[in-house]
């Protein structure tokens, strides 16, 4: 097969790979409740972290990234993981101002939330 073919059929896959029919009209509420844009910006940081687009891995790594942010959308509502992330983000601030991104328990329990529903994707999705 020629290389467009190929990738075409990948992203073909990687597109609709990870989505399934729910059973339950009300299980497209709990597990589909992430907005695209957020999707798809973790699977590109995702890819990045793993390689990028470069290489033989590329293809796995785009499939595998794609299945780890549906799997941690099964852990944690679109709020959850919106606010960890902005927790871990900010928490990077130096001082005393990083202090209210860093100190409040609400905090830290979104951020071990967030770091708990990852390792749960990791075991379950194979990035390279």
């Amino acid at each position: 097969m020629n290389k467009k073919l190929i990738l075409s059929i990948g992203l073909s896959i990687f597109i609709t790979g990870c989505a399934t029919a729910p059973e339950k009209s009300e299980d497209i509420i709990v597990k589909n409740d992430y907005p695209t844009r957020d999707r798809v910006e973790y699977v590109f940081n995702c890819i990045a972290k793993h390689g990028g687009l470069n290489g033989s891995k590329a293809y796995i790594n785009q499939y595998a990234c794609g299945c780890k942010i549906d799997k941690i959308a099964e852990k944690l509502t679109f709020e959850e993981y919106e606010g960890a992330r902005t927790f871990a983000y900010l928490k990077k601030t130096p001082g005393e101002n990083g202090g209210v991104f860093r100190d409040p328990q609400q905090s830290k329990d979104l951020r071990t939330l967030l770091k708990e529903a990852d390792a749960f994707a990791e075991s379950q999705c194979f990035v390279m």
